[in-house]
């Protein structure tokens, strides 16, 4: 697991993930032109719009996923 912080709505955060998710995570913020904290940003408000809503790590995880499905 690899813990990093990242400013969210103006407040620090940590996220923890494997190094595999972090990895894809920076490949899908290229192929997308733009940040990784720019993506985790949209990730977490189309997270926050599910009632309930999962946490973020959880969240970047399903969004890679379906990314992965939605490019094969």
């Amino acid at each position: 697991m690899l813990k990093r912080s990242i400013t969210l709505k103006g407040h620090r955060t940590s996220i923890s993930l494997e190094r595999e998710f972090w990895d894809e995570l920076v490949v899908i913020a290229a192929q997308e032109n733009c940040t990784l904290p720019a993506l985790i940003n949209q990730i977490d408000r189309n997270r926050l719009k599910l009632d309930p809503a999962p946490g973020l790590a959880s969240a970047i995880r399903v969004y890679i996923l379906n990314a992965k499905t939605r490019a094969d």
